[in-house]
């Protein structure tokens, strides 16, 4: 490690860790919520930690981004509004404006600071999607909204985006069983909810955990696994419905729905890679089965 870099290490579990080294601090402090960090990456560019961890970076946010919203995207008939808890970065926002049905996104972000640094150093994440006059954007507790604002205000959604930080602290609550049930009354016919659920290979009763509350609400539950470098493991993602089964689509199927839709500029996700995501290793299949 050079004398001008700094190394960060990032725990996953009680047993295992990762670091990475960086150049540069952009910016740092303390917003309300959380402690806040920009860094630049040599390998990742331009990236993002809250409360020591790592968050998103210019280099591989397409492989969380991509998956949390297209996985769910495009087995849907045609997704024309959204919501996403979180995600004041952007990124799953600049996703669901690909779609050319997409006619307005709610974003829910508890904490106005990472707006304004997604706005300073994360062009390259949002895109402009921060900008667009189709985004609702509110700055307010996301179980307060999902629990009586958006009820109160007869909102429904095709698809409903956790993009939240890691169920520990303040977040946990986001990530309970009632909380998906009230996610679940917010989803107009055919919808879909779509959220991580952890490292697998690290975490593995958490990720148990939070798939037999989903699978409490939600007929179909479809976790599916992707290796994000940032987060130092493979992760999973998970898309939950009543309906909707990302399994029940062939490769073929998903080619054509991307080029129907109009998504342009995906650097991670085809109709090959969409189903490969979806088939678990047989270890894996053990920690993830109902």
């Amino acid at each position: 490690m050079s004398e001008r870099t700094t190394r960060l290490w990032e725990s996953l579990s009680d047993w295992s860790g990762y670091y990475f080294d960086v150049t540069e601090c952009l910016e740092r402090g303390r917003s309300r919520y959380q402690e806040y960090e920009v860094w630049v990456s040599p390998l990742f560019g331009r990236m993002f930690r809250l409360d020591g961890c790592a968050m998103t970076s210019e280099t591989d946010e397409c492989i969380y981004h991509e998956n949390l919203v297209h996985v769910p995207g495009l087995a849907h008939a045609g997704p024309r509004s959204a919501l996403v808890i979180g995600g004041g970065d952007g990124g799953s926002a600049e996703e669901l404006f690909k779609y050319r049905t997409m006619q307005q996104v709610v974003l829910v972000e508890l904490d106005e600071k990472v707006v304004e640094l997604a706005r300073t150093y994360f062009h390259a994440v949002h895109r402009g999607a921060l900008d667009d006059p189709r985004l609702e954007l509110r700055v307010q507790d996301g179980l307060e909204y999902v629990r009586r604002v958006a009820p109160a205000e007869g909102r429904k959604f095709d698809l409903v985006v956790l993009d939240l930080t890691d169920p520990v602290g303040p977040a946990a609550a986001l990530y309970q069983e009632e909380f998906f049930r009230a996610c679940k009354a917010l989803l107009a016919e055919g919808g879909a909810l779509s959220l991580h659920v952890g490292a697998p290979d690290h975490q593995p009763e958490r990720v148990r955990e939070l798939l037999r509350r989903l699978r409490a609400v939600f007929a179909h539950v479809r976790p599916h696994l992707h290796y994000i470098p940032l987060y130092g493991a493979n992760w999973t993602l998970a898309c939950a419905s009543d309906t909707l089964d990302p399994a029940s689509l062939d490769a073929a199927t998903v080619d054509a729905r991307i080029a129907e839709r109009g998504l342009r500029d995906l650097r991670y996700l085809d109709g090959e890679t969409y189903r490969a995501r979806l088939v678990m290793p047989r270890y894996l299949r053990e920690i993830m089965q109902p």
